[in-house]
């Protein structure tokens, strides 16, 4: 599961992309800088960790992990090949969430490609860009969709109701994250990989003195944003990426606390781009290791075993669950069973984000 890191040219993607990953991405100041994608995988900020391994003294712990992609900046005529566009919208198709960077804050050595700052208009010039694609891909499905519906196919009639829903949906600069499906509708729309169908985070990327409580540009994003159900995180990139330098960890906290932070801001965005691709986490412990497992938001106890192993998945008899408070709170795997706190779950269990699991399987 990917998140793609999108935005215009020059408004911080790439030094946000380092930050999140220390990957150190090339990050200059002129357009087209990023060609390729970068990719990164980022670990999961998570304190339930740090208390486990507190409690189980393991020889190693292994955080979860989520992948992040810095995608060259997108230019106004990008759905018509401008700027590389067609590269670019490819490669965001192949993402599973958009982490959209507005430029929330004035410097005038930091050239903007239309000069003024207007993250208004700049979320604008992307969001239609995106959606002139999205348009182009269900266009070119209507063609064929509507010639097998004459024949009087009702799949194809069906498929064809959607279409047009989504075409007029378009048509009004809007998208398509905004329409409701059924579940039925909803599995025909992912076939189409349309990519204003993908969840998106707004990261408005601000100067140092409005890292706590952001400024009149992120007030009018906020105001704009307002009905399309997406979370807004606000974030001094340049600022974080200073800190990132620094190599003393109380350093860093002393930075971070003069500018009004409990944590890097970095963090906060990476634990919302797990949330904005429906992860969640399960934990497993021992001496040799506690780890944090990622799996999607509604897996069953089996797909939870399968992501350690397939073999798992496959010879699945049962699961042996602790809730992660009930361990914290007793302090011990024999505790905790002492107190009657283990369940025994089968293959329907849906698996709840922090269960601590232990699977029992025969191949």
């Amino acid at each position: 599961m990917k998140a793609g890191i999108v935005g215009l040219p020059n408004v911080g993607k790439s030094t946000l992309f380092n930050c999140l990953s220390n990957a150190k991405a090339q990050s200059a100041n002129f357009p087209f800088c990023t060609i390729e994608p970068n990719i990164g995988v980022v670990n999961v900020p998570d304190e339930r960790l740090q208390k486990l391994k507190e409690l189980v003294n393991p020889e190693r712990v292994q955080p979860a992990t989520v992948e992040i992609v810095d995608i060259a900046g997108l230019v106004r005529g990008a759905s018509k090949g401008e700027g590389l566009g067609n590269q670019f919208l490819a490669n965001i198709r192949e993402t599973d969430a958009i982490i959209h960077v507005l430029r929330c804050f004035d410097n005038d050595n930091i050239i903007h490609v239309d000069t003024t700052i207007d993250p208004i208009r700049d979320k604008e010039t992307i969001d239609i860009e995106l959606q002139l694609k999205d348009l182009e891909t269900v266009e070119k499905r209507l063609e064929r969709v509507k010639r097998t519906a004459k024949t009087g196919n009702k799949e194809a009639q069906a498929e064809l109701v959607i279409l047009l829903k989504i075409q007029e949906t378009l048509l009004q600069g809007v998208s398509v994250r905004t329409i409701d499906f059924s579940e039925k509708e909803a599995e025909f729309v992912n076939t189409l990989q349309l990519i204003t169908s993908k969840p998106v985070l707004y990261v408005c990327n601000v100067d140092e003195n409005s890292a706590v409580n952001g400024n009149d540009y992120v007030n009018r994003v906020k105001e704009v944003v307002a009905n399309e159900d997406a979370e807004i995180i606000i974030l001094a990139v340049g600022t974080e990426a200073d800190i990132n330098e620094l190599d003393d960890y109380e350093e860093r906290q002393m930075f971070l606390a003069d500018i009004g932070l409990d944590e890097p801001g970095s963090s906060k965005l990476i634990r919302s781009a797990y949330k904005l691709l429906k992860l969640q986490t399960y934990f497993t412990a021992g001496v040799k290791e506690v780890r944090a497992w990622t799996i999607n938001v509604g897996d069953t106890a089996p797909q939870a075993a399968g992501v350690i192993h397939t073999d798992f998945e496959k010879g699945f008899i049962r699961a042996e669950v602790i809730k992660y408070e009930d361990y914290i709170a007793l302090g011990s795997e024999a505790k905790v069973k002492e107190a009657g706190k283990l369940s025994v779950e089968g293959k329907e269990y849906i698996v709840q984000d922090g269960d601590m699991m232990n699977f029992r399987f025969n191949v």
